[in-house]
């Protein structure tokens, strides 16, 4: 089954397609308006008006917080009684090095603030992070998807090998559209989400 939407699809792999393809305008046009540049970078603020951006034409809960608890595999993201706290902590992080930077991504990604779509809002936000922070960006066509998926999972536990991966793609070219599109052109998504009640846990 599809997750609801505006399009009327119920066909998850036609969701996908539509999703990809309306995604991907979108993200240019975040680019090319220079909005990505006003944004307080390294806030969830920041990061829900890039989810809202990205995602308002195909689903009523873009740029809001979930309100079910969500599963990937036998990982449980943050649940929703400690979401809004762990949201504000992240806030507060330090992001002037790489370390810190990536450090930060890592906690957002446990948090996964939304139902959907978590994973290309939050490489454009760790992005507009590292630009500012380092001057550089991720080219994520130098980053394996199935090292990448790896190394996220385990980065809750320890995150050494995400630094390794991300910081050995890195380049100075932030201000390429085409560097820019390879977040969400590469197919990182985080697919095959449960959702679980509270007195699962």
């Amino acid at each position: 089954m599809a997750l609801e939407n505006k399009l009327g699809i119920t066909d998850s792999a036609e969701l996908a397609r539509e999703e990809e393809k309306i995604s991907k305008k979108k993200a240019v046009w975040l680019f090319e308006s220079g909005t990505l540049d006003r944004l307080p970078v390294g806030t969830f603020a920041a990061l829900q008006k890039i989810h809202k951006y990205l995602f308002e034409d195909i689903y009523e809960f873009a740029g809001k917080v979930r309100t079910v608890n969500l599963a990937k595999g036998n990982f449980r993201f943050v649940p929703l009684m400690y979401l809004e706290v762990a949201l504000a902590n992240i806030d507060k992080m330090p992001q002037s090095t790489y370390e810190e930077i990536i450090e930060k991504y890592v906690e957002m990604n446990i948090a996964h603030p939304f139902r959907e779509g978590n994973g290309r809002s939050t490489r454009i936000w760790l992005d507009l992070m590292l630009k500012q922070g380092i001057g550089k960006v991720v080219d994520w066509s130098k980053v394996d998807k199935e090292d990448y998926l790896l190394a996220m999972e385990r980065s809750p536990i320890k995150d050494v090998e995400i630094k390794v991966l991300l910081k050995a793609a890195l380049t100075d070219d932030v201000t390429s559209r085409e560097v820019f599109m390879k977040g969400i052109d590469h197919s990182y998504y985080y697919e095959g989400y449960t959702t679980f009640k509270t007195n699962e846990l």
